[in-house]
């Protein structure tokens, strides 16, 4: 088998051999990095046997029996002739028929109602997924204006109670706060459910399940009331929250209140968690076995998921699992019964946000994937890469690349399951949010796949469908009423911008990034109207610990033998890149007088929420960090126990945030150039 047959199999499973790294250079994926992949995809390709084998597989695989189209605008229901004529029926009922070119197999006519609808070719049966021609925006809310919003991380909030960690209840009152302020919409950190059982994940992008949420948040107050949704005296916690002491604790103030629901709860909530229950389907409750699976087998030894559980627990439809979930049925339930109140508990959140005039509301996060040992991983390994990690390539930031530690969809298990798993997870991030940002959206064209036991330099892309995937998103967005913000920092491929920009996916631009080759920060009119604008974001510092060098301070402390010269260029480089970043405030009218010294951020940040302010983006999101002023940045990439990475808390509840001097300076500027 020569290298250049193992390439054109490679490229025709849709592993790319080529690919250019953020400098421009091309690099060609090795021989073995290749083979890795495609074993890893149910391809091997070790001998020219294997090789043969796998693309019979490859080409036998069935024609696809669910397809995507555009709305009005004729499609090849199979990829190629098929008949002349065909039976439609549309997702609200009605039947058509529909005339085929013979030659082509396209349609005459496009199909113009946007849904899921069912063709009938010849006694052959798909679905069509029919979009609109880009996702709901801002345009579909109403006149076209400047709208702006915060961004937070959930858990840092602080309420008029004491509690170790934010919840629903207190991003209520934040959002309620918020929008009387004049914001138009909340981004929160992701709120996946992650183990339950386990209080050293707590990481917001490493996710159990993007089905499903994270318990820890419910307000069981809001959705029971006090007598029954009463968590009891709660640590306020430090500045630094101490998740080992904090889950399970919270944990156990939640099986108190499932006792007390079990025995005292009216009939009113009972049907409704009846309601929530049988909607969820096996989905819930195979998410609810894990959960209590996992608690189990934690608890014994330790176990960090269900690939280190005993053999006969592996499969969700085994006999052992049957019998746990007969023997501990109780422990199921109460894993239902907090999916239910976390559920209901996020959705008093968007209706407070929106009853405090957001046009928006919430935007939740959806991580790039989820554990490879999680709930649905387990439950529905159906659906995911096996044997790969997702990551990314070396780029400046990460000389060495990145293996994030999860897995995520397997593009022939998407087109197999008509998109079952995305769709899930699309509906699931919807269900109570009038925005959602997509982490790492470069993902829909290609995601660098990492085999297990490979380092991040030792990967290479995998190809996605990006334009069913856009479609579908198109249509879900309009059914929920849902814009989309993507999040296409890092090596982005060419024409990908272009192409989420047409399709309605608002991209995003980043202060700290804005700049021109001459090394200028790009002025507010010349941003994009069509991005999300922000000053920074939870993997960068804040303005204010930018400026002061924060960032530099952290890289010197977790590489204390860089060489001296290297320290002092970094230190040279930023000192460059404030003097650049001032003159573009000053010359927007943002600032004015002499740069500020390093260690003077306040009036730093009042022109970075003023510059923000003025760019033409008709979204603009400000993390809480520079609205406060803040210098620590929520996560660092690439360290795990040496910054305290998802643990920083806000240093006061809304209204005493919102008032001090600073940040409602801040909040009059953002309403001066963008009134509601």
């Amino acid at each position: 088998m020569s290298e250049a047959e193992l390439e054109a199999f490679a490229t025709e499973a849709g592993v790319a051999v080529v690919w250019e790294d953020v400098h421009g250079v091309s690099r060609r994926v090795s021989p073995n990095t290749l083979r890795a992949v495609l074993g890893a995809l149910d391809l091997p390709a070790n001998t020219p046997a294997e090789l043969r084998d796998s693309r019979e597989k490859l080409g036998a695989l069935p024609p696809p029996g669910f397809i995507t189209a555009e709305l009005g605008q004729p499609f090849q229901p199979f990829g190629g002739p098929c008949g002349a004529y065909a039976v439609l029926r549309l997702e609200g009922g009605q039947r058509l028929d529909i005339q085929l070119d013979p030659t082509t197999g396209f349609t005459r006519e496009g199909i113009n109602e946007a849904g899921y609808h069912q063709l009938d070719v010849a006694g052959r049966e798909i679905t069509v997924a029919v979009a609109p021609p880009r996702a709901f925006g801002l345009e579909d809310l109403g006149p076209r204006r400047r709208l702006w919003g915060l961004a937070v991380q959930l858990y840092g909030l602080r309420g008029a109670d004491p509690k170790p960690f934010g919840d629903f209840g207190d991003l209520a009152t934040f959002a309620a706060a918020l929008g009387e302020r004049g914001a138009a919409a909340l981004a929160i950190s992701p709120v996946h459910a992650l183990f339950a059982a386990d209080p050293a994940r707590f990481s917001p992008y490493a996710p159990s399940s993007r089905l499903f949420l994270n318990g820890l948040y419910a307000d069981p107050v809001a959705v029971l009331g006090a007598e029954l949704g009463g968590l009891g005296d709660q640590a306020s916690g430090d500045d630094l929250i101490d998740w080992a002491q904090a889950i399970p604790a919270r944990m156990a103030a939640l099986r108190r209140v499932h006792a007390r629901f079990k025995a005292a709860a009216p009939a009113g909530l009972r049907a409704d968690l009846q309601r929530f229950e049988a909607e969820g389907g096996d989905d819930l409750r195979g998410h609810a076995r894990f959960e209590s699976i996992h608690g189990r087998f934690f608890a014994r030894n330790g176990a960090q998921g269900w690939p280190e559980w005993p053999e006969d627990f592996h499969d969700e439809a085994s006999p052992a699992v049957a019998a746990f979930a007969t023997k501990h049925g109780d422990e199921i339930d109460f894993h239902i019964f907090v999916q239910w109140l976390a559920d209901r508990s996020l959705a008093r959140t968007q209706q407070a946000a929106r009853t405090a005039g957001m046009a928006v509301g919430l935007i939740t996060d959806v991580a790039v994937g989820m554990d490879p040992g999680g709930s649905h991983a387990w439950s529905r390994p159906q659906d995911l890469l096996a044997g790969l990690n997702i990551g990314a390539p070396p780029d400046a930031f990460q000389a060495n690349g990145q293996d994030w530690g999860v897995t995520t969809f397997s593009p022939r298990a998407l087109a197999a399951s008509g998109y079952a798993g995305f769709l899930a997870t699309l509906r699931s991030a919807m269900r109570h949010a009038g925005g959602v940002r997509i982490d790492h959206i470069l993902g829909l064209r290609r995601l660098w796949v990492v085999p297990h036991g490979a380092g991040p330099t030792e990967g290479a892309y995998l190809t996605y469908p990006m334009q069913d995937l856009m479609r579908l998103i198109a249509i879900e967005s309009h059914r929920h009423g849902v814009l989309v913000i993507g999040e296409d920092l890092g090596t982005v491929p060419p024409g990908l911008r272009e192409t989420l920009d047409a399709g309605g996916v608002r991209g995003m631009q980043v202060m700290l990034f804005e700049q021109d080759e001459d090394g200028a920060f790009k002025a507010p009119e010349h941003w994009s109207p069509k991005a999300c604008a922000l000053t920074t974001t939870h993997d960068l510092p804040p303005i204010a610990g930018w400026w002061e060098g924060a960032d530099i301070a952290w890289r010197l402390r977790l590489n204390p033998d860089l060489p001296a010269s290297e320290a002092a260029g970094l230190r040279s480089e930023r000192e460059g890149l404030r003097a650049a970043l001032w003159t573009a405030f000053c010359e927007a009218g943002c600032a004015e007088g002499q740069r500020p010294a390093a260690e003077t951020t306040g009036p730093v940040v009042d022109a970075a929420v003023g510059f923000l302010a003025k760019t033409r983006a008709e979204l603009a999101i400000l993390p809480v960090e520079d609205l406060l002023g803040l210098k620590d940045q929520p996560n660092l990439p690439g360290t795990t126990t040496e910054h305290p990475n998802w643990r920083r808390r806000l240093p006061g509840p809304a209204e005493a945030l919102f008032d001090a001097p600073g940040p409602a300076g801040r909040v009059a500027s953002l309403n001066k150039e963008r009134p509601r």
